[in-house]
């Protein structure tokens, strides 16, 4: 097979079956993304990061019993926000959709969470978070299309030194398959090469759609310098924190135990997109979902296919959602835009 181009929309709704809708709450500066597939559908997940947090991903195991999801979500608000499954799942319900167990039917609503709490903005809620309503809001506004950057589970998100944000891509197959990535990029680390605004993925870029800037043409001295959002000293509080959650999805028919494998293999995509990854402090996750729409006739080969364009899509999707943030009141970082456009 070779890679034929972006989809339409250069978005995860380029898989047929799926839609994302996005919340956000300006003051709290957080906010949720839902992945809604038209119909329940096969999906599986793979954590590499040291510190995820997570709902109901257990059940996505290929040796566990149900097989398929009603939607998936991603979440700032750290544990806090894995109430806004609840308000999807609770959405949900009231639509007729959930795994039927007699005369009751229960959604199915795996999700993951970022960690935002420290970004500017103000967490002071109460005793109700935001994050039901947040959820409910989300699933609202499911459609075909959607913006990048500060938007949804990415509008409060940081890197190590820029604005962090959601980011999305699509990639069709000359076989006809379609593979997609949803991320919300809150890395530990850097997404761009030292202080360049050259981005680590750039090599999987596709017309141009971050900026088209390709590599440094001289690697910065300090490209490989482990530089976080880590205090400088011990005893020091970090203005932020991390974690970057991430959905691929393909239309072609897969196994759970195979999606298990395209959710691994798309860990890759983090790691050449991100300096660090993975670690002790991220709880970098990624989802793997298949729509069922389209049967592959090399099932191995093809499979091996998509496991790599499912990380070189996540990259690209890593890249977007940073090169589209925008800025907002009492940010911690400058955004890519505002640091690097006309200098």
């Amino acid at each position: 097979m070779a890679i034929v181009g972006t989809g339409p929309r250069n978005l995860i709704t380029d898989v047929e079956g799926l839609k994302v809708g996005n919340a956000h709450n300006e003051g709290v500066k957080t906010g949720t993304t839902v992945l809604l597939p038209d119909e329940p559908c096969c999906a599986s997940v793979a954590i590499h990061g040291g510190a995820p947090g997570t709902r109901d991903v257990s059940l996505l195991e290929p040796e566990q019993t149900v097989s398929q999801i009603d939607a998936l979500f991603l979440s700032g608000g750290s544990a806090f926000g894995l109430e806004a499954g609840a308000g999807i799942q609770s959405k949900l319900a009231q639509m007729g959709r959930g795994f039927e167990v007699g005369a009751v039917r229960v959604p199915i609503v795996p999700g993951a969470i970022l960690f935002d709490l420290l970004n500017g903005g103000n967490k002071a809620w109460g005793a109700t978070t935001p994050y039901y309503q947040l959820g409910v809001e989300a699933l609202e506004a499911v459609g075909d299309t959607f913006q990048l950057g500060s938007i949804g589970a990415g509008f409060g998100a940081t890197t190590a030194d820029l604005k962090g944000g959601l980011g999305s891509t699509s990639t069709v197959l000359s076989n006809g398959v379609t593979v997609g990535a949803l991320v919300a990029a809150n890395a530990l680390g850097r997404a761009t090469v030292g202080t360049s605004k050259n981005f680590w993925a750039a090599p999987f870029e596709m017309d141009a759609e971050f900026g088209g800037y390709g590599f440094p043409s001289t690697m910065p001295e300090q490209a490989f310098d482990v530089v976080t959002k880590l205090p400088p000293a011990p005893g020091e509080e970090a203005a932020i924190s991390n974690t970057t959650i991430a959905i691929v999805a393909t239309d072609a028919i897969l196994t759970k135990a195979e999606l298990k494998r395209v959710a691994v293999a798309a860990h890759d995509g983090l790691s050449r997109a991100l300096w660090p990854a993975h670690t002790p402090l991220d709880g970098d996750l990624v989802f793997a979902v298949s729509t069922g729409k389209r049967a592959l006739k090399n099932p191995l080969p093809d499979l091996l296919e998509i496991c790599a364009v499912a990380a070189s899509s996540l990259s690209r999707a890593v890249a977007r959602g940073v090169y589209h943030a925008n800025p907002t009141p009492a940010d911690p970082f400058p955004t890519w835009q505002q640091k690097f456009v006309g200098k």
